[in-house]
């Protein structure tokens, strides 16, 4: 992709440029902006043209950013930009162009240039719903491509954001070590809700790491929010439950069913284990524990 302006600086003026353009070499995209090849542009094309079209310090943003960075799948068809707030820029098909206030993004990283992972999360939260919000910080986290605490302190730094006292306190349980949709869901609806102990997050032990330990009564639970799990996964899991069992450790496992459908259940169960186990304490109810003396008679 080069603009006309490039293609001057390279010593191409206008009418060589326009030359190519006729004898099929490069493809004129709008006025001024071109490519140095011919047929149809891929999506990667498309987003180092709006850069190109919003100029110095522009950058990509917004869900074609969360596409760079692999937390969108599908291109998005429109490619949002990012340009100071001292330049106008008028939208045209494939590109919108957002004018940023002074200050408001400090940096962008990458090639093409787009915001940073954390204000690029923190974009993709403002057009989700809670659960989405959830589905976003989430995927950011489990995938290493930042962290609960680095979100924190970007969200601390910016004036207006959608839904900030939602994010503060999603943000606060990630932190405590909840890393997938399914941590997050046992974390508040299954452990804190019930009272029960807090267990350990993601506890390396040799070659296998625990999603929840509770150390001192030799507890494990693991969680698998996999749907029609088989074949070999199935048979590691086994056999991680079972050098488990056979060091004494009691081993609960459970699904997406299990903690987001029956999170009260749950619990009684691993008070159960944890009681058996020395623990002295009480789970209490929840204000989903609807039928609560059931859950208790039942187990």
């Amino acid at each position: 992709m080069i603009t006309l302006d490039q293609a001057r600086q390279g010593g191409l003026g206008r009418r060589p440029v326009e030359r190519l353009v006729r004898e099929g070499h490069w493809l004129r995209v709008v006025d001024g902006l071109y490519a140095m090849r011919s047929g149809e542009l891929p999506w990667l094309s498309l987003a180092w043209g709006g850069v190109l079209l919003g100029g110095e310090g522009s950058r990509v943003g917004g869900t074609a950013a969360g596409h760079l960075f692999g937390m969108v799948e599908t291109p998005p068809r429109t490619v949002q930009l990012w340009i100071p707030g001292d330049r106008r820029r008028v939208d045209q098909d494939p590109w919108t162009f957002r004018r940023e206030e002074a200050g408001e993004r400090l940096r962008s990283i990458g090639t093409p240039p787009r915001t940073t992972i954390e204000d690029t999360v923190l974009d993709l939260c403002a057009v989700h719903d809670e659960a989405g919000m959830v589905d976003v910080v989430t995927r950011a986290v489990q995938s290493r491509l930042t962290s609960a605490r680095q979100l924190r302190r970007r969200l601390s730094q910016r004036t207006r954001v959608r839904g900030r006292r939602f994010l503060e306190t999603l943000l606060a349980d990630v932190e405590e070590g909840a890393q997938s949709k399914l941590e997050l869901e046992y974390f508040r609806n299954v452990e804190r809700a019930h009272g029960l102990p807090r267990g350990r997050r993601q506890v390396r032990a040799g070659s296998s790491v625990r999603d929840v330990l509770y150390e001192e009564w030799d507890t494990i639970v693991e969680l698998d929010g996999r749907r029609g799990h088989q074949g070999v996964g199935r048979f590691r899991d086994m056999a991680r439950d079972n050098v488990a069992t056979l060091s004494g450790a009691a081993t609960l496992r459970f699904g997406w069913h299990d903690t987001v459908g029956e999170p009260c259940a749950e619990a009684v169960m691993l008070e159960t284990v944890l009681r058996g186990r020395g623990w002295t304490g009480h789970i209490h109810a929840c204000r989903r524990c609807a039928g609560w003396p059931r859950w208790k008679s039942a187990c």
